[in-house]
């Protein structure tokens, strides 16, 4: 029997078991990133489905950006929990990038502007297709400004420019 490597595209396909939600536990491997947005150990969290991540990413306009704690905190506010899971969100969020490109290479459009979408603390993602400088490109065209700052990059000032306000509780 062989196995066939699922696309990236395919790989954006909701489960039918997700969303889930749990109680965050320590031995989390989000644990700590979820903490730090604020749930604490034995609070509700969710895991969500690709879909959900996406339907967030495709409603950031040219000159607005997002982060992933964002699109957590969004999350956790639409399933009445205290968090999402990060690790889940940032996987969902690099195999997005990968099913645009992907797609784009089969002549399809996914509509999904994933260069808007940063690490936290404005962070460019180097696990985007074509790594940080791919994603700086994108960035400049629409007019941020990116700073270098060791082997790490970010959007100068990107707080200024986020779609949604992660404080706003």
């Amino acid at each position: 029997m062989s196995y066939k490597k699922k696309s990236w595209q395919e790989k954006l396909q909701d489960k039918g078991n997700f969303p889930k939600v749990l109680n965050l536990e320590k031995r989390f491997p989000c644990y700590n990133a979820v903490h730090k947005m604020g749930a604490e150990e034995g609070d509700p969290i969710v895991l969500v489905n690709a879909g959900e991540i996406i339907e967030i990413m495709k409603r950031i306009p040219e000159g607005r950006l997002i982060t992933i704690v964002e699109i957590c905190k969004e999350i956790a506010r639409k399933h009445h929990v205290k968090g999402c899971c990060s690790l889940t969100t940032g996987i969902f969020i690099m195999t997005a990038a990968n099913a645009v490109k992907e797609a784009a290479a089969e002549g399809k459009i996914l509509g999904i502007p994933y260069w808007r979408t940063l690490k936290a603390d404005g962070y460019l993602n180097e696990k985007y297709p074509g790594g940080i400088e791919a994603q700086q490109r994108l960035l400049e065209k629409e007019g941020f400004k990116i700073i270098r700052k060791g082997k790490k990059s970010f959007v100068e000032n990107y707080q200024n420019y986020l779609a949604f306000n992660a404080d706003n509780d």
